[in-house]
C-alpha cells in the first residue's frame, strides 16, 4: 500500500534539492539539470536496493515534458524584448536555427542510415530530435553570459525547439513525401501565424479585464489546451506560446492610441511580472521532476557499448561541425562559446517517446540517446567554464556590427 506520507517526503526533498542544486550550480559550474540526471539514477539505484519501482515512466515522461517544453518557452518568451534595434539579432537566430538544425540533421542522417543502417524515412524522423538545441537546459545555463549572447541563445534554442517540432510532426505523417503534405504543411503554418496573434490579443485583452487576483492558472490552461488542440491537428503550436509572451513583455509597443484607452499599461506591467515569477516558478518545478524521472529510466549499462560510444560521438561531432560552420562561415559572429552551447534534452525525449510505432528502428540503442544528451550537457558545461562570460559591447557582433580582426579564440581568457 501507497504511503501518502512517504511521497509527500519525497517530492518536497527533490524539490528542495533542486533549488541547492541552482545555488550551488553557480559556485562549481555544472549545471543544475546534470546534478538532477544524477540525483534521477542514484534514485533508480536506490530503489532497485529496496525493491521499489516506478511504473507508467514514458507516459510521466511525456506529461512533464510538454508541460515543461510551455512553460520553458513562456518563461524565455516573457524575458524578451523585441526593439526595431534588436531585430536583426532576432534575424540571425532565426536564420540559425533553421540552417544548423537543417545542416545538423542532415549530417546525423548520413550516421544512422550508413553506419547502423537504418532505412530512409527512418533516419529522417530519428535524426530531427538529436538535431534540436534543448532550450530546457540552454536558457537556465546562459544567465551569466552578455544581453545580447544570451539573448541570442534564448532566441536561438527556442526557434529551434519550434522549428524541430514542426518539421518533426511533418515527417511521421503517413503522407509527408508527398505534394499534397508540403501544401497541407504551409497552410497549417499559415493558419498558426494568424490564429496565434488573434488567441495572443485575446488573452493579453483577458487579463487586462480579469479583475479576480486567480489569473495565471487560467492563462496556463488556456495556453496548454490551445496548444494540445493544435498538436491533434498537427499544428505548430508552440508558436502560439512564443507569440503570447513575446506580445504580453512588449505590450507598450502594441497598446497605443485608442487601444491605450482600453487596455492600461500599468496595470498590464504588473500582470506581466506576476505571470513571469508564477511561470518561473512554475518552469523550475516541471523541470525538476522531468529530468529527476529521466535520470531514473536511464540504464547505464547501455552507454558502455562500444556502438553507442562510437555512434554517440559521432552524432556529437556532427552537431559541433554543423553549429560551427554556420557560426563561423555563414553568420560570421562569435564562436565561443555558441559553438557549445547545443544541449540536447527535453524536447529530444519528448519527440523520441512520440515516434509512431511503425517507425521505431530496433537498429537504434537507446544507449545513443543517454549518451548523447550526456555528453552535449557535459560540453556545454565545459564550455561556458573556461569561456570568458562577459564580453563588451563593441565586442558582440550579433546586432550587425562589423566583425572584429583576429582570430575568436584569441577573446577567451
Amino acid at each position: 500500500m501507497v504511503n501518502t506520507n512517504n511521497i509527500l517526503i519525497t517530492l518536497s526533498v527533490l524539490i528542495i534539492l533542486s533549488y541547492l542544486f541552482n545555488i550551488v550550480a553557480k559556485y562549481i559550474k555544472i549545471p543544475s539539470v546534470m546534478l538532477l540526471l544524477a540525483t534521477g539514477i542514484g534514485l533508480r539505484f536506490l530503489g532497485d536496493g529496496f525493491g521499489f519501482q516506478l511504473n507508467n515512466t514514458s507516459v510521466l515522461l511525456d506529461l512533464f515534458g510538454t508541460i515543461g517544453l510551455i512553460m520553458i518557452v513562456l518563461e524565455g518568451s516573457l524575458d524578451l524584448e523585441v526593439t526595431r534595434k534588436k531585430l536583426p539579432l532576432v534575424g540571425k537566430s532565426f536564420l540559425s536555427s533553421i540552417l544548423i538544425l537543417t545542416g545538423t540533421c542532415a549530417l546525423i542522417y548520413l550516421v544512422l542510415h550508413n553506419y547502423l543502417g537504418m532505412p530512409f524515412r527512418n533516419s529522417v524522423i530519428y535524426s530531427i530530435p538529436l538535431g534540436i538545441v534543448s532550450s530546457a537546459i540552454a536558457i537556465p545555463s546562459v544567465k551569466d553570459l552578455s544581453e545580447h549572447k544570451k539573448e541570442f541563445i534564448i532566441y536561438e534554442s527556442t526557434f529551434s525547439d519550434i522549428v524541430g517540432i514542426m518539421v518533426f510532426d511533418f515527417a511521421i505523417l503517413d503522407n509527408a513525401f508527398s505534394s499534397d503534405a508540403f501544401k497541407d504543411f504551409f497552410l497549417n503554418l499559415l493558419y498558426i501565424i494568424v490564429i496565434s496573434f488573434i488567441s495572443s490579443a485575446l488573452l493579453v485583452l483577458m487579463l487586462n479585464r480579469i479583475t479576480s487576483h486567480i489569473k495565471s492558472f487560467l492563462i496556463f490552461a488556456i495556453l496548454i489546451l490551445v496548444y494540445s488542440v493544435g498538436k491533434v491537428f498537427h499544428l505548430p503550436s508552440l508558436l502560439l506560446i512564443l507569440t503570447f509572451g513575446v506580445m504580453l513583455n512588449n505590450n507598450k509597443y502594441f497598446i497605443k492610441g485608442k487601444l491605450a484607452k482600453v487596455l492600461y499599461i500599468e496595470k498590464m506591467s504588473l500582470v506581466t511580472l506576476e505571470l513571469k515569477l508564477l511561470t518561473a516558478e512554475s518552469a523550475f518545478l516541471v523541470r525538476t521532476f522531468f529530468f529527476i524521472l529521466f535520470g531514473y529510466t536511464m540504464n547505464l549499462k547501455l552507454l558502455l557499448a562500444p556502438e553507442v560510444v562510437i555512434t554517440g560521438t559521432a552524432i556529437i561531432a556532427c552537431v559541433l561541425l554543423a553549429r560551427y560552420v554556420f557560426l563561423r562561415f555563414i553568420s560570421k559572429v562569435h564562436v565561443i562559446p555558441e559553438l557549445f552551447v547545443a544541449p540536447r534534452g527535453l524536447v529530444t525525449v519528448v519527440l523520441f517517446y512520440s515516434i509512431p510505432a511503425s517507425f521505431v528502428s530496433q537498429a537504434f540503442n537507446l544507449g545513443i540517446l543517454y549518451y548523447v544528451i550526456i555528453v552535449s550537457s557535459l560540453i556545454m558545461m565545459l564550455g561556458l567554464m573556461f569561456t570568458k562570460t562577459q564580453y563588451s559591447e563593441t565586442d558582440t557582433i550579433l546586432l550587425g556590427e562589423e566583425k572584429p580582426e583576429g582570430d575568436v579564440f584569441t577573446q577567451i581568457k
